[in-house]
């Protein structure tokens, strides 16, 4: 969307309306894709803030639930369906409170996520992410001294995630393999 379509769609009052019918809707069925939907249309939109906490606080509050049900039933979360958005939720989350220089938070977030997702690639990923949080490593530093900052592009599904580096993620977690049993240790009471 250009600007002048922005601003059409931001002043037309049946988008408008039909917005707030769709948050409405998606506030009720709790549908993380809808939620997720109504979410970014806000932020593309550049619409009310409260409104934007307020479709994010639902957000979390569903996934919250449904990966507290995962925990129970032992069971993993895929790149696929709505199972995307309650990973791409916890990691948004995580990232908050990385940026604002909570680690611990961040790092119980990025802990669980290794534990309940089926993916390798990006479970090796937020591994790196824990370190970085164990290292007590900024956000911003993190970002300037380890992420390629050019993604190349990648499968879609991780396309919410930071996931290429500045070096072998593979031999990183070799070399850092003791911190990362450090913090696997620590952090195991999140799991009971």
């Amino acid at each position: 969307m250009d600007q002048v379509e922005l601003n059409e769609a931001r002043t037309n009052p049946e988008f408008l309306g039909y917005l707030d019918h769709r948050e409405k809707e998606v506030m009720e069925s709790k549908s993380i894709s809808g939620l997720y939907e109504v979410l970014d249309t806000l932020l593309v939109l550049n619409l009310d803030e409260q409104r934007v906490h307020r479709v994010y606080e639902e957000i979390l509050k569903v996934s919250f639930d449904k990966i507290e049900e995962r925990l129970k039933d032992d069971t993993k979360l895929t790149l696929e369906n709505d199972d995307i958005y309650f990973i791409r939720s916890f990691y948004e989350h995580a990232i908050e409170k990385w940026s604002v220089l909570n680690f611990k938070g961040a790092s119980e977030l990025f802990f669980i996520l290794t534990q309940i997702i089926d993916d390798e690639k990006l479970v090796e990923s937020l591994n790196v992410h824990l370190i970085a949080c164990a290292k007590e490593l900024d956000m911003d530093s993190f970002y300037e001294e380890k992420v390629i900052h050019e993604q190349p592009s990648s499968d879609d599904a991780y396309g919410y995630f930071i996931m290429n580096f500045q070096f072998d993620t593979k031999e990183y977690l070799v070399q850092n393999s003791k911190l990362l049993e450090e913090q696997y240790n620590n952090l195991k009471h999140l799991l009971s």
